[in-house]
Formats: structure tokens, sequence, C-alpha cells
């Protein structure tokens, strides 16, 4: 019998899948843009082969926090440029467009990208486009019959809402009627709520804005530190315990405030794990040294404490469920899309260090290959 001919085959020392349970050296093949055999049993030949050695193989990462939108919107970058090179394939943008903007946005960034980007539509019809203003200060523009349907049009392209309660989002606006208004429209069209809970100033308390998100609810920044936190005396509070209990979900969203490394590792001795740890990579970002990206971010969980294998999953299969992608992103199983991320351990990367300058050693994995759909980035 003739050896299988793919286009790509993908070999390293660890091929990590926490769909399929694969953990130990083997290989990833490719033909066209499906993944056609996963691990260690895999032979062939193929018209291009990768060898990682000394790298951990992984599905393609799934980010479940950036900000893929034009370079002059609020928020922006490229994510094929800024994100996709890094290991991140699928993404999901947090709030960065609105009703109004939901056309151009579509044809511009999701159907134009080669990384594979979802979006959590921002309430405001503007959304976070206007650098230097609240994109919630003017309740007129929270528009929910514009809303519903814009989310109606976007299909799978939108995920859900996007509604970040904090001062710097709703200006002079109330954040409950902020909040109660995407919930309008989620409700109306059954989609779930990727919320940033209000911390400063301490006018609402955390345990009111947590008792109102629904099962499949994701609250992101879920490791900022202060008052209003989910952790309060080293120990995770009740309300967020009851959230969890009902299916609310939690997501890291580091960005510039939000990853605290000893709320974080308060809430891993805890045994509060996140469902899904993502970067809320934005304009900021770009140029960061060391380069701030999805792989770092994991690096510093696993530096908080959490066990490997638990973190890639929240990285790769734990977003690929929210998304409603299963099966298709965020595993190595046959037939899945071949998005795939290689790592490498870095032991004498720069320290890890929190938003607050608090800083973690051990070492840090750092993107070596992506594949897109087959491609390889």
């Amino acid at each position: 019998m003739d050896e299988p001919r793919y286009d790509l085959i993908v070999r390293a020392g660890r091929v990590f899948c926490a769909d399929s349970g694969l953990d130990g050296p083997g290989a990833v093949a490719v033909s066209g843009n499906r993944i056609a055999a996963a691990g260690p049993g895999v032979g062939g030949t193929a018209a291009r082969v990768l060898d990682f050695p000394d790298g951990v193989l992984l599905p393609g990462l799934v980010d479940l926090h950036a900000h893929p939108a034009p370079s002059n919107w609020k928020y922006g970058i490229d994510p094929d440029v800024e994100i996709l090179p890094r290991g991140a394939t699928t993404i999901l943008s947090q709030g960065d467009c609105g009703a109004d903007d939901w056309p151009f946005y579509r044809d511009t960034i999701i159907c134009e990208s080669k990384t594979r980007v979802r979006l959590a539509m921002s309430v405001a019809r503007g959304g976070e486009r206007i650098p230097g203003t609240a994109a919630f200060g003017n309740v007129d523009e929270l528009d929910v019959d514009a809303g519903v349907v814009a989310v109606e049009d976007g299909g799978e392209l939108i995920w859900g809402l996007s509604v970040n309660a904090s001062v710097n989002s709703c200006g002079d606006s109330d954040p409950r009627v902020v909040v109660q208004r995407t919930l309008d429209i989620a409700e109306r069209t059954g989609r779930p709520i990727l919320f940033g809970n209000r911390w400063d100033p301490y006018d609402w308390p955390i345990s009111e804005q947590l008792d109102l998100l629904r099962s499949g609810d994701v609250l992101t920044y879920c490791f900022h530190a202060g008052p209003n936190g989910i952790v309060e005396e080293g120990k995770v509070i009740d309300a967020a315990w009851r959230a969890r209990e009902r299916g609310v979900l939690f997501d890291v969203g580091h960005g510039m405030s939000s990853f605290d490394f000893p709320t974080v590792e308060a809430a891993i001795a805890d045994e509060f794990l996140p469902d899904t740890i993502s970067t809320d990579q934005y304009v900021r970002h770009v140029g960061s040294k060391p380069q701030h990206d999805l792989p770092r971010t994991i690096s510093k969980v696993l530096a908080a404490g959490m066990d490997e294998s638990e973190a890639f999953a929240r990285a790769t299969l734990r977003p690929a469920g929210v998304l409603g992608m299963v099966g298709e992103v965020g595993t190595l199983r046959a037939g899945a899309c071949a998005d795939l991320a290689v790592l490498k351990w870095e032991e004498d990367a720069p320290p890890l260090a929190d938003v607050n300058g608090a800083t973690r050693a051990g070492g840090c994995y750092e993107p070596v290959a992506t594949v897109r759909a087959g491609e390889v980035i």
C-alpha cells in the first residue's frame, strides 16, 4: 500500500490536544485546509515538512478578548500583523464595532483578515471607534432595536454583545442603564455577553453586577486588583462562586490593568480557575517589549500556579466551546480546520510582569510557528 501524501506535516517534541487527549511526541498532517491525521503514528510524506523537536504543537490558540479593528479606531490593531503570527488563529473582538459600522467591519476586518475574527458587538451604535471618547457616554446612542437588527444580520459572525461598565467607557452615563440595554439586546437575540465589570469608582458592588449575568455570559478582566474584584482578603467572593454555579464564565482579559499576580495566585489556590485565558491585546501593546501576546499570558498563568494542561485547554478547547466552534477550532482531531500553533519554552526569557509591576521568574512560552487553515504564516 502506498504511504499517504499530505500537503504539510508538522512534527514536534510534544503534541498537545485537550480535545483528543494527545500529549506526547508526534505530528499533525494537513491536506488542504483540514487536519488529516494527528498523533505519534503519523507517517507518510508531504510537500512541506516542519520539525520542532523542542516545540509544543497545539491547536491554533483562541483569544476570547482582543481588538482587531482599523488602526485609526480607538483600540484597533491589525490581527494579521499583531496577533496571528504569535499563535492565535481565532479571536473575539471586544466591542470594537457597533450597529452603525457592522457592514463595514464585516467586509474589511472579518472577511479580509486571515485571522478568524468573531465579534462581541457593542451596544453603542458607534462602538469603540473614536479615540478619546466614552463609547457609552450618550445613552441615546445605545439603540436596542438597531442592535437587534445588526446581530440578526450578523449570524454566526456576531457571537454576542460586549459591554464595559467602567467609567472610561460609560462616562457620565449610569452603568446600570448601559448594562440593561445590552441585556435587552442579548435577551431578544438569544446571545451571550462579554462583560467588563465596574470597579473604579466603587459605586456599584460587584455582587450586584454578577447577579445580572446569565449562563453563558462571560466576565472578562476577572483578575484585576483592588476593591470590587472577585478576590477579597485572599479568597474568591461568594458572588463569584454563585455566578459560576449559574453557568457564568470567567475570562482573564489581561490588558493594561487586569492581571495582578497576587489576585491570580489567590484564585488558583482557592481552586477558582479562569475558564478562558485572553490578552485584551490592543493598540497600546504594539511594539511592547517583551511583546504582549497569548503565549506570554499563558506563561503568566502558569507562573501563578495553574497546571500546564489546564492552561493550554483554556487557550484552545475551552474558548472554542464558548464561541460554539468545538470540532472546528481548538482541536487537532482529523477533519478540523488546520489551525496550528507551535510554542517553545524559553527558560531565559525576561521576567513575567503583571500590570502593577510585580514579576515572576520561571521562563516563558514564545511562538515559533503558526498555521492558519493549512497555510504556514
